[in-house]
């Protein structure tokens, strides 16, 4: 019963549980299946309505912007339009900057058209035709009106800037206002701006600055006689020339500059002061004046040929004109400053001004070139043209004040190296005059002119600023290297074949080393130079002068010893002298040897210094006497007869020989220099002893000989006695005993 019970209770509670679970499971399904419901009316109506909306939403979209763009372009179209009439009609007005700027209206009404992608109108490329000839149509009356304010009136020769064309060129300018406001004539302003709007400004006035240049600035600074007329009726302004007979050469830059800021004086009142708005320049306020626009087409090369054809003409060729040099530097400052303010010029440009105010460099580098240039034509001029060179005589050389004496300058003729008189070396003694002094001899004129215009150089570059004063005492050291290379080339042929040219060489050579010993020394106390210091000296070149003049002569000598010997060797040995033929031969052989000697002796008379002259014939005659000797002395056999032949051979050269030193023009004065032949010739004595041997007998040999202590033994050895007594003397026993005491 109980367990009954209780399975009535839990069935009970079961019951009521089961029951709503199974509402729920009821409910579910009716909802699942009005969600059923509502998905397919969802599908079936909202999604095809919603579609339906989308695209009506976007066509509409689509010609919304449709409409847009047709009407941009038609308002373009109206704009160009409209454009186009407001031009036209202000052409006929003469109001040209409207109608430039109305014109420039449509063109950038016509460029936005013409931008637009995948909209390609037919009527675009009408309206780029109508744009064209409405342009070509104001340019044109723009032009008209241009050459009505600006009329050139050039002679028929075009192209040429001669005096006389330039003389006969006028500049007429139209645009005086006119008294009484006539509004029909359009303002100058207004035709200059209309072409500036229009972009055609630049191309008018580049033209303009071509004229302007060629007929009006060049030839005011080439033609110095040429003179700007400037003058002003009630309606033209005109510009003529004249040429004033009576003009310099060249016109101070002070001149030039005037007459150029008078006509950019008159071009500025009547033409160029008119500001203009510039399109789209980017410019600060975009305005600018035309004066400013002519400036930077025209400036450079008129500053250009400023420079070249005037301020370098004016630059001095002495630093003594330097100093006035500074009213063109303030000339042309002034001439800037002018220009600038005419707007011609921007603030910053200075270039002439700059060429100016460097006039040391330039003055410099144009004396170098001066000088080089003179150099260069002494040293390619003839080397025979000769001047004396006493030891009192100088070159015309300034005399150098005292160390800081401050004295003047005077240029007189005396040896500015040694004052006449003695040197004096203070405590230490003293140096006789001629210490420092040149023998007596002739150089060329050219080479003392060359070491005239170094010292007149240097003298220049102690005056000059330091800059300049090492630029030109480099340049004196120049004119020397410049010497040393191209002397020797220049007359290579004539030095090698003319005696009296190479002895004229080595003379010059001395002289300017010579000169170059004390030549920068001399300018050291000289104010407060560059050239004080000590380091501006000369002395390195001297060696390599010296060494010039010496290898020149050298060369000479030694074609001259090689001719003596070649004209020896046809002396046949002097063997065999009782042979008519040998005797005939030695016999010219030597009298050609002494012709040659006399043409020297005379070629170089006068020329070479009196000790140089000696030592060169000495060592030329010794060449001679040596050659004989040698000959002389190797002959195996000699005859009687042969030995007198020898000696009268040999007497000729002893009693000729010394007649061949004539150093001096004055014959009476040469004797001295004869007598000392011996001094000259190292072998006379030699030739002397031969000579004796040629006529003693074995006695008188053996006597010269005196146990190898007499005069025979001072030139000749043992063996080579012995071997001329062999020669001379038959095999006897008193030649053995002769030979046997010569040892």
């Amino acid at each position: 019963g109980e367990v009954c019970t209780m399975i009535n209770k839990k069935y009970s509670e079961f019951l009521p549980s089961m029951q709503s679970a199974e509402d729920l499971v009821a409910q579910v399904e009716g909802l699942a299946s009005s969600i059923d419901l509502l998905k397919a009316g969802i599908e079936n109506e909202v999604q095809r309505d919603l579609n339906v909306a989308v695209a009506e939403f976007t066509e509409l979209k689509q010609q919304l912007e449709r409409d847009t763009l047709v009407l941009s372009v038609l308002k373009k179209l109206q704009e160009f339009d409209t454009a186009i009439k407001e031009c036209s009609s202000a052409l006929l007005e003469r109001q040209y900057v409207t109608a430039a700027q109305q014109l420039e209206k449509a063109r950038s009404s016509l460029r936005s058209l013409e931008s637009r992608r995948g909209f390609e109108l037919k009527i675009l490329k009408a309206l780029g035709t109508e744009l064209t000839v409405q342009t070509q149509n104001i340019i044109y009356h723009l032009g008209e009106e241009w050459q009505r304010l600006i009329v050139w009136k050039l002679p028929p020769s075009k192209g040429s800037s001669s005096l006389e064309a330039v003389v006969l060129s006028e500049l007429h300018l139209h645009t005086v206002p006119p008294q009484d406001e006539d509004a029909a004539v359009p303002p100058v302003a207004a035709v200059l701006q209309a072409l500036a709007v229009l972009g055609e400004l630049h191309s008018k006035l580049k033209d303009f600055g071509q004229l302007l240049l060629q007929y009006i600035l060049k030839p005011l600074i080439s033609h110095p006689s040429l003179e700007p007329v400037p003058e002003e009726q009630p309606d033209v302004f005109i510009l003529r020339f004249r040429s004033q007979e009576l003009a310099l050469d060249e016109s101070s830059p002070m001149e030039v500059f005037d007459k150029i800021k008078l006509v950019f004086e008159v071009l500025h009142k009547y033409l160029l002061n008119v500001p203009l708005e510039q399109p789209g320049e980017g410019r600060k306020e975009g305005r600018v004046t035309l004066a400013e626009l002519l400036g930077e087409l025209i400036w450079e090369e008129l500053s250009d040929c400023l420079i070249h054809d005037c301020l370098v003409n004016s630059i001095p060729t002495n630093s003594s004109k330097l100093e006035q040099y500074k009213e063109v530097i303030e000339s042309t400052e002034e001439f800037e400053k002018a220009l600038k303010g005419m707007q011609f010029l921007k603030k910053d440009t200075t270039a002439l001004l700059k060429y100016a105010c460097n006039v040391d460099s330039h003055f410099a580098n144009k004396k170098c070139q001066d000088v080089i240039m003179a150099a260069r034509n002494l040293m390619t001029s003839e080397i025979h043209n000769t001047v004396k060179i006493t030891p009192d005589s100088s070159v015309a050389l300034p005399e150098l004040p005292a160390p800081g004496s401050g004295e003047p300058l005077q240029v007189h003729r005396a040896c500015s190296l040694l004052p006449s008189g003695t040197v004096n070396l203070g405590s230490e003694g003293r140096l006789s005059p001629l210490t420092l002094c040149l023998p007596t001899c002739r150089i060329s004129s050219s080479v003392q002119q060359l070491v005239e215009l170094a010292y007149h150089t240097l003298l220049e570059a102690t005056a000059s600023t330091d800059l300049c004063c090492v630029q030109l005492f480099d340049c004196v050291r120049n004119i020397f290297q410049l010497f040393y290379e191209v002397v020797p080339t220049y007359h290579r042929e004539n030095l090698q074949k003319l005696p009296q040219l190479a002895a004229i060489h080595h003379n010059n050579c001395m002289y300017i080393s010579h000169h170059l010993l004390t030549l920068g020394h001399q300018f050291r106390y000289r104010g407060t130079s560059v050239l004080s210091n000590g380091a501006a000296t000369f002395v390195d070149l001297v060696p390599a002068f010296r060494r010039l003049g010496m290898e020149c002569f050298l060369a000479q000598m030694r074609v001259q010893k090689e001719e003596i010997l070649e004209r020896l060797s046809s002396a046949r040995n002097f063997s065999n002298m009782d042979d008519e033929e040998n005797y005939c031969a030695a016999n010219k052989a030597i009298k050609q040897v002494l012709h040659q000697l006399r043409r020297l002796g005379m070629v170089w008379q006068d020329v070479l210094p009196v000790n140089v002259y000696c030592k060169a014939m000495g060592a030329l005659l010794n060449t001679a006497l040596a050659e004989i000797v040698t000959r002389i002395a190797a002959l195996e056999d000699i005859s009687a007869q042969d030995a007198d032949r020898l000696y009268s051979l040999c007497r000729i050269m002893v009693e000729e020989g010394p007649q061949v030193f004539t150093p001096l023009l004055e014959e009476d004065k040469n004797k001295k220099y004869q007598e000392e032949v011996p001094v000259y010739v190292h072998k006379w004595m030699t030739f002397k002893e031969l000579m004796i041997i040629l006529q003693a007998n074995l006695h008188e040999i053996v006597d010269q000989w005196a146990d190898g202590k007499g005069p025979l033994a001072e030139e000749f050895s043992a063996a080579e006695v012995k071997s001329l007594i062999r020669a001379l003397f038959q095999n006897t026993e008193r030649r053995a005993a002769a030979l046997a005491k010569i040892k």
